[in-house]
């Protein structure tokens, strides 16, 4: 039995592909997270906690270090919500947490994601997550 497909991290291709979508305007981060029952810290041994904690707990220990971060680059958190199973969508996939985030451009998204201050509490984020997605919307003019 092969291991399922995780996502975790953006890969080389996928960044591309939103760079050349040059979205305007406010843009918005639809985020859906799945997370380890016991958060792995192997790859980041300095951010590890003394004693094991979830990957809930570590995921907001990820938020506490980012939102100043988000905040600073002109983005925000709309919306964040437990998750659980899709009415309409795949039977064996749930998430544990869903978020919407602002980001007033783009290019703020991108400083914001590259900005090394931030870059070194993301093990946080890493060590809690099981599974994820994150999908960028650009709002459609109100008709």
């Amino acid at each position: 039995m092969t291991e399922p497909i995780r996502y975790i991290e953006p890969t080389q291709s996928s960044g591309m592909k939103l760079v050349r979508r040059n979205m305007t305007g406010s843009i918005f981060m639809l985020n859906l997270l799945s997370f380890r029952k016991v958060a792995n810290y192997t790859s980041h041994p300095e951010l590890a906690p003394e004693q094991p904690i979830s990957g809930a707990e570590a995921f907001q220990r990820y938020i506490q270090h980012t939102l100043p971060f988000l905040q600073e680059s002109g983005g925000e958190i709309i919306f964040m919500g437990e998750g659980g199973e899709y009415l309409i969508g795949p039977e064996a996939e749930q998430w544990d947490l869903v978020m919407l985030i602002r980001q007033s451009s783009l290019e703020s998204f991108m400083a914001f994601s590259n900005h090394a201050s931030y870059l070194k509490g993301i093990g946080h984020r890493t060590a809690a997550i099981e599974d994820s997605r994150l999908l960028p919307l650009s709002e459609l003019p109100k008709f």
